[in-house]
């Protein structure tokens, strides 16, 4: 259960730094209140967390060893892939996810009049928060680690790694969207998945 833990922190908190939804929760946060914008962002991805833990026991069912080769080859894809694409990345701030962010809540506040209350700033940041997560790396990720690993430590483990992007984007994200550089994020998290392809095949042996 530790290994699972540790794997999950491990896993997101790497993975999250600079994400969309980082940015997306650090925008909210120098527009809004922190309290409800946290609330909000925290809910979002422990339910986003819990689902993906439940989809990973959905695919235990299946034989463990094809679960195990699964595991290992899509983390091995997902580590090659982001070694790959911080090549071609520069050291100047994730600007991609950074303006997809933007674009995102910009789109939400149209819809809000500009007084908001605590609560329909919670279930704004909520929705985006949650839609922007959806499908995302991370998501397949925990699916995948709760697939072939048990699955409290990795609820556990991921949503801790979920809350600690999540207060850094709310107390810190003015300071960080200036400064995450896109090519050392990426290559951190290939770098975190080849790490965890490896001790899957070795587990595999």
């Amino acid at each position: 259960m530790l290994t699972a833990f540790t794997a999950g922190l491990l896993l997101i908190t790497v993975s999250e730094l600079g994400d969309k939804t980082f940015f997306i929760t650090a925008i909210l946060a120098m527009r809004h209140p922190h309290r409800p914008v946290l609330i909000g962002a925290i809910s979002a991805l422990a339910v986003m967390t819990m689902l993906s833990v439940m989809f990973g026991q959905l695919a235990s069912l299946l034989p463990q060893i094809y679960v195990q080769w699964a595991e290992a080859i899509l983390f091995l894809g997902f580590g090659l892939k982001l070694i790959y694409d911080a090549r071609s990345m520069t050291d100047q701030p994730a600007v991609a996810e950074q303006a997809e962010a933007l674009e995102a809540v910009t789109q939400a506040e149209t819809k809000f009049p500009k007084r908001q209350s605590e609560l329909a700033i919670v279930l704004k940041t909520f929705g985006l928060v949650f839609v922007g997560e959806w499908g995302d790396r991370t998501q397949i990720a925990t699916i995948a680690l709760a697939a072939a690993n048990p699955p409290v430590g990795v609820a556990i483990g991921a949503t801790l790694g979920h809350a600690i992007c999540a207060v850094l984007a709310v107390l810190c994200g003015k300071i960080l969207c200036g400064r995450i550089s896109e090519r050392l994020i990426t290559q951190l998290g290939g770098g975190l998945f080849l790490v965890f392809a490896v001790a899957g095949f070795y587990r595999l042996r």
